[in-house]
């Protein structure tokens, strides 16, 4: 064929070469993205641990949104799509019942309780569900993550492996920065108005007293209520603590009749709706919350 014929019809050609990727481009990179294990979790602090321990390698979807209290979630057509489709299903059994029957029915081989070898408390209703409230429990939690996504993706062990040593490494400094914090504290019974608490209360030398039970939305009784408002008296507690997400009249009504401060204490079950925090920075702002509200000196 004749030089300029080769020419022209490679000038002609080139442009279907890019995008059929013949020529430079970015399909190799939007492959990879495809590729990668997807990763979805209840809520958020086990979205945290995932994207600690995944890193880039892995995609990661949280089912309940910022601002939305995640005992009372209902999954969507779509979010249950999700469920089915991923590759590793992260939940607390018994916590968002909503998630328990989607992943029974759609992700029972691809999923991991958290709480499963994890030494747990009991809770007025049955085993305490809060077992991210102790940065010890996250790091068990992210080795386990670690693990499955090792047999998931075995190219990727080593980074998975890493970071998770990373991750234990920052709750180890964080459980260090509240037992110091916490160590001098006049007051060692933290009366909240729901029960979520119970795994730091144990971790740092607290009596955990709940107003309402595991679920938020409880309503307690005016007799749970007098007791509470007499255990503050007889142990001269100066602070109740109410929680994001939740109203905070029944901690308030509490406070009033005792002359106690309410104030907010996270139990990171979500983010708020316009948080710009994660894991630790929230925890350090209960750190120093309970400082102040636990006398400590």
């Amino acid at each position: 064929m004749h030089p300029l014929k080769v020419l022209g019809l490679c000038s002609l050609l080139l442009p279907l070469a890019l995008m059929s990727g013949c020529g430079p481009s970015d399909s190799s990179s939007a492959s990879s993205a495809s590729t990668a294990p997807k990763v979805v979790a209840a809520f958020y602090p086990l979205q945290y641990a995932a994207q600690q321990v995944g890193g880039t390698d892995v995609s990661v979807a949280n089912l309940t949104q910022p601002g939305v209290e995640p005992h009372d979630l209902e999954l969507s057509a779509a979010q249950v799509a999700e469920i089915s489709q991923a590759d590793l299903v992260l939940y607390v059994k018994g916590f968002q019942p909503a998630v328990d029957e989607a992943v029974a029915q759609q992700a029972a081989d691809r999923s991991i309780d958290v709480t499963a070898g994890l030494q747990l408390l009991d809770g007025p209703e049955g085993a305490d569900p809060h077992v991210w409230l102790d940065p010890a429990n996250m790091s068990k939690i992210g080795s386990v993550i670690a693990a499955r996504l090792s047999a998931i993706e075995p190219e990727k062990a080593t980074s998975f492996t890493t970071n998770s040593t990373a991750l234990t490494a920052s709750m180890n400094a964080l459980s260090s920065e509240f037992t110091q914090g916490l160590a001098t504290c006049k007051a060692k019974t933290l009366v909240v108005s729901h029960s979520a608490f119970a795994y730091l209360a144990k971790a740092f030398g607290f009596t955990q007293v709940g107003i309402s039970g595991l679920n938020p939305e409880a309503e307690p009784s005016p007799a749970r209520m007098r007791d509470v408002a007499e255990v503050m008296k007889a142990n001269d507690v100066s602070t109740i603590y109410y929680e994001t997400l939740v109203d905070p009249k029944v901690a308030q009504t509490i406070a009033d009749e005792t002359g106690a401060s309410a104030v907010m204490l996270d139990p990171l079950e979500g983010l708020a709706f316009d948080s710009t925090g994660d894991y630790v920075s929230v925890m350090k702002t209960n750190l120093e919350t309970l400082k102040k509200g636990q006398q400590c000196l």
